[in-house]
């Protein structure tokens, strides 16, 4: 939805700890950790008004950010 946060700690609060713990210790991890993040920014910025994109750009970035979240969510339950 526009307006809400969508950073991991927020989508995954009941993972919080092994957040903390995965990204100081899994290298894959924090790679996605920090990708998931550079496009939720960006996703924000585009929604506020700070950038300009089509719609289809949009979409496009917000399937990533959910593939990026499927991906981490995956490695958290594992």
């Amino acid at each position: 939805m526009f307006g809400e946060k969508h950073d991991l700690v927020h989508e995954l609060p009941e993972y919080r700890e092994q957040i903390h713990h995965l990204k100081s210790s899994d290298a894959h991890f924090a790679k996605l950790f920090d990708e998931y993040h550079q496009v939720e920014r960006e996703v924000r910025r585009i929604e506020g008004g700070a950038e300009v994109s089509s719609d289809l750009y949009l979409e496009g970035r917000k399937k990533k950010r959910l593939h990026l979240k499927d991906q981490l969510h995956g490695m958290l339950q594992a």
